[in-house]
C-alpha cells in the first residue's frame, strides 16, 4: 500500500507512473468515485491499520518477528518465577518503568483518578515480586533537553548551501523506522539525533541505577509499560545496547493492554504503593511532569526555549493555531509583523504524507515539525495493543481531563506537581544518557 517494499499478502501493492510518484507518496485514497471500496477500507477491513505499514517496512525481519512476539506476559512471568525457584546468585532485579501516556488508560480502566491507577498498578507489580517500579517522565525530559540543543544548533548553522533545517522530532518508533528504512533521504538528515524517552530509560536502569546498586546490567531485567505496540520493536534498535555491556536498556515491552490482562486474571488483593524515584529527595506528589500537549512535549519546550536562546522572546503560554485538521496545528513567534519562528505538530499518517510531500518538494515553510504516526499525539492516538479479543476502548473525556490536569500546563492551579529540569535532580557532568541515537 504505502510501502513499495512491502511483502505482506493482505496489502496491496500500487503500480507507479511517472506521474503517480511525482503526485503523490502512496497515499491510500479513502474512496473510489464509483463507490468502490478505496485502499484504506480494503485494508481495514483485513485489520491492517496505519500504524502497521508505519512499523512494517517489509522489512521486520523473520528474527525481529520472533524477538517481538516473545516480549510478552510469558517472559516477564519466566523471570518472576525464576526468582522464586533459583539460587538468589542468580536472581534479577526486576525494574518496570510506566510511560505516563499509559496512566490514563489504566486510570480508565479501573475508574480511578490517574494518580490512584498509578498506584495501584506499583502496588499491583510489587505484589507479583517486582523490586521497582518507576516513572519514566524523567527520561522524557532528558529527551526535550537534548532536542531543544539540537535545535538551537541546527538554527544557527542553517544555510542554503548545507540546510540543516527543518528539524523532525518524535518519540514514535513507528515514524523513526519508516523514515529510516523507507524514505530514506531527504528525510533522515532532517530527524533528531536525540535518544528517545524509552532508550534513555534503559540507560539510566541498566547504567546509573545499576551502579548506585553495584549490579552489573545483564542483572537487570527491565520491563517498559507502554501503551503503544511498536515500542517493542524500538527495544531491538541495534543502536541502543553500545554503552551498556552488550545488555539491552529494555528486555521486555509491555503494551497497557497486556499489563490490564495481567491484573485482571489475577487473584491477588493489592495494597497500593507509592512509585520509586531514580534520584533521591523527591517525594510521590512531586512526580515530574515535562510540560506538552497530549504527545511528549517537545514542540511547546523547544519552542519556549528557541524563542529565549535565539530571539531573548520569552513565551509563555504557547497558542497552537490548527489548519487542515485537527492533526496539524502550527505554532509561530512574531515580532514586529515578522514571522521568527514556525512551529508545526503533525499527527497520523496523512498529515506525516504532506510533510514530506512538501520537504522533498522544497517548499517547507517550518523551522520544526513534530511528528507522531497516531492521531491526535499518544494520549489521544491508537488504542493501546494487546491481544486481537482483548477490550481496547479509547480513553475516555474524563479522563484525558484528570491527565491534563496533572500535568504541568496547570502548574499554576496545582503547586505541588512543579515543572522540573532533570540537570536541577542530576549535576550536568552526569547527564550522559541522553546523547544521539
Amino acid at each position: 500500500m504505502k510501502c513499495e517494499h512491502c511483502t505482506r499478502k493482505e496489502c496491496s501493492k500500487k503500480t507507479k507512473t511517472d506521474d503517480q510518484e511525482n503526485a503523490s507518496v502512496d497515499v491510500p485514497s479513502l474512496a473510489l468515485e464509483n463507490g468502490e471500496k478505496g485502499e484504506f477500507h480494503k485494508l481495514a477491513d483485513a485489520k491492517i491499520f496505519l500504524s502497521d505499514c508505519l512499523a512494517c517496512d517489509s522489512c521486520v525481519t523473520a528474527e525481529e518477528g520472533l524477538q517481538v512476539s516473545q516480549q510478552n506476559a510469558k517472559d516477564f512471568f519466566r523471570v518472576l518465577n525464576l526468582n522464586k525457584k533459583c539460587d538468589t546468585s542468580q536472581h534479577k532485579v526486576l525494574v518496570v518503568s510506566v510511560c505516563p501516556q499509559s496512566l490514563p488508560y489504566f486510570a480508565a480502566k479501573f475508574r480511578l483518578s490517574v494518580t490512584d491507577a498509578s498506584r495501584r498498578l506499583c502496588g499491583f507489580l510489587k505484589s507479583l515480586g517486582v523490586h521497582y517500579v518507576f516513572d519514566t517522565t524523567i527520561a522524557a525530559d532528558f529527551s526535550v533537553l537534548e532536542s531543544q540543543k539540537e535545535f538551537v544548533r541546527r538554527f544557527r548553522q542553517d544555510s542554503e548551501e548545507v540546510p540543516a533545517l527543518p528539524m523532525l522530532t518524535s518519540a514514535c518508533p513507528g515514524w523513526v523506522r519508516y523514515a529510516e528504512r523507507v524514505l530514506g533521504h531527504p528525510v533522515t538528515p532532517h530527524l533528531c539525533t536525540a535518544k528517545s524517552p524509552q532508550q534513555i530509560m534503559g540507560s539510566l536502569v541498566k547504567d546509573y541505577f545499576a551502579r548506585r546498586q553495584n549490579l552489573s546490567p545483564d542483572k537487570i531485567f527491565h520491563v517498559i509499560v507502554a501503551p503503544c505496540y511498536d515500542r517493542k520493536l524500538e527495544a531491538l534498535r541495534e543502536d541502543v545496547p553500545t554503552a551498556l555491556h552488550g545488555s539491552r536498556g529494555a528486555d521486555c515491552v509491555l503494551t497497557s493492554g497486556e499489563v490490564v490482562q495481567i491484573m485482571e486474571q489475577s487473584d491477588l488483593v493489592v495494597k497500593d504503593a507509592a512509585v520509586d524515584t531514580l534520584f533521591g529527595g523527591l517525594k510521590e506528589e512531586e512526580v515530574r511532569r515535562h510540560d506538552g500537549a497530549s504527545s511528549d512535549g517537545y514542540l511547546a519546550h523547544v519552542f519556549r526555549h528557541a524563542a529565549k536562546q535565539l530571539f531573548d522572546e520569552d513565551v509563555g503560554e504557547v497558542t497552537y493555531r490548527t489548519l487542515r485538521n485537527k492533526d496539524f496545528q502550527e505554532v509561530t513567534l512574531e515580532k514586529n509583523g515578522e514571522v521568527l519562528l514556525r512551529f508545526a505538530a503533525a499527527y497520523g499518517f496523512r498529515n506525516i504524507q504532506n510533510v514530506v510531500l512538501k520537504l522533498k518538494k522544497g517548499r517547507f515553510p517550518y523551522h520544526f515539525v513534530e511528528v507522531l504516526a497516531c492521531a491526535g499525539g499518544k494520549a489521544r492516538g491508537l488504542r493501546p495493543q494487546a491481544s486481537p479479543n482483548s477490550d481496547t476502548s479509547w480513553v475516555p473525556p474524563w479522563c484525558l481531563t484528570q491527565w491534563s490536569l496533572s500535568s504541568s500546563h496547570h502548574r499554576a492551579e496545582k503547586p505541588g506537581v512543579p515543572l522540573e529540569k532533570p540537570w536541577d535532580i542530576v549535576p550536568e557532568k552526569s547527564c550522559t544518557w541522553g546523547g544521539t541515537r
